[in-house]
């Protein structure tokens, strides 16, 4: 395993309640680095955070782990089976209107 790879990894399974559940796939292409991962649907909240901000740092720590490699490595959150999204925000007007 890539040390990229195993630092996302140890970071997300020290996060998440179901680190078994935690798979990681590493693929390199023409754009760089591709670390690819999947989680147990009731950890998808944790790995993304609030506004984003713990799947922001994820990708920062990889992109600083990509650089001693001389690498461009990004992160991406695949959506599990099962998963819930939350509805799209509405507008003030929908919100009117409703009332």
């Amino acid at each position: 395993m890539e040390p990229d790879q195993a630092l996302l990894e140890y970071t997300v399974k020290a996060i998440v309640d179901h680190p078994e559940a935690v798979e990681t796939t590493r693929t390199i292409d023409q754009m760089g680095v591709l670390l690819t991962l999947t989680t147990h649907p009731d950890d998808m909240g944790k790995i993304i955070g609030k506004s984003g901000k713990t799947a922001e740092a994820l990708r920062i720590l990889l992109r600083v782990a990509g650089m001693k490699g001389n690498a461009r490595v990004n992160l991406k959150i695949n959506e599990p089976v099962g998963g819930t999204r939350s509805p799209e925000m509405k507008t003030v007007d929908q919100v009117v209107e409703e009332l």
